[in-house]
């Protein structure tokens, strides 16, 4: 799967894009992550990427005329993708758009092998950008208020990235996680390792008897 960022940000994907599981994923080729720096696409001499807004009111929006040429430059840098008659889902970091749910996660991990990823910052976008086709979907995680769409798009990267086939050491891991369609959507059942006992809390019996139908009835009575 190919990512690629826009953001005002980019020095904050760093340290998470390149640490643990999704550090890996990207030696190993199985995941493709570019940020592209909006200012890049700013106007003039000092790079201007947003403007007040119509109508009055606080803060500054970034502007359809830096977005939209980045989002087309973006698009044919992938060059090789396009050439094999594949698009980008383009999607805007925003907290007007649809919460992000494990359904979503998998569809997403599913129908797309390229993802271009907006992060707003300021109060947003011109919404321009959004009614003239440039964006496929707006994406929130949370009813919440953020400073900009890096934390969210990193969110995003993550869920997303668990379920790209090789990614993690064990198939089923992302099959039987919290929220997993193997789990009925619900919270995942409690784990527990050695030693068996510590300071008089035990591990439940039933782990340690080896008896796995009995272990799976435990495990599918302890979902939330």
């Amino acid at each position: 799967m190919r990512i690629d960022i826009l953001t005002l940000h980019p020095a904050m994907f760093q340290g998470p894009l390149t640490e643990s599981i999704l550090g890996r994923a990207q030696e190993a080729s199985k995941l493709e992550v570019h940020t592209h720096d909006l200012k890049e696409f700013g106007l003039g001499n000092y790079r201007q990427v947003d403007d007040e807004p119509y109508g009055g009111g606080a803060g500054m929006v970034i502007r359809v005329d830096v977005v939209v040429p980045a989002i087309e430059a973006v698009t044919k840098s992938g060059k090789l993708k396009v050439e094999s008659g594949k698009s980008p889902h383009r999607i805007y970091l925003s907290a007007r758009g649809e919460t992000l749910r494990q359904e979503k996660v998998e569809s997403l991990s599913a129908e797309h092998d390229w993802l271009i990823l907006l992060c707003g910052h300021y109060e947003g976008i011109d919404q321009r950008i959004v009614e003239g086709g440039w964006i496929d979907e707006e994406i929130s995680i949370g009813d919440y208020v953020l400073t900009g769409g890096e934390l969210p798009a990193m969110v995003l990267i993550d869920s997303v990235a668990r379920h790209i086939p090789g990614v993690l050491g064990k198939e089923a891991s992302a099959h039987e996680e919290s929220f997993s369609e193997e789990l009925d959507r619900k919270k995942e059942y409690p784990h527990y390792t050695r030693p068996d006992e510590y300071e008089g809390l035990k591990v439940p019996d039933v782990l340690l008897s080896g008896h796995h139908a009995e272990i799976e009835k435990w495990r599918r009575s302890q979902l939330s």
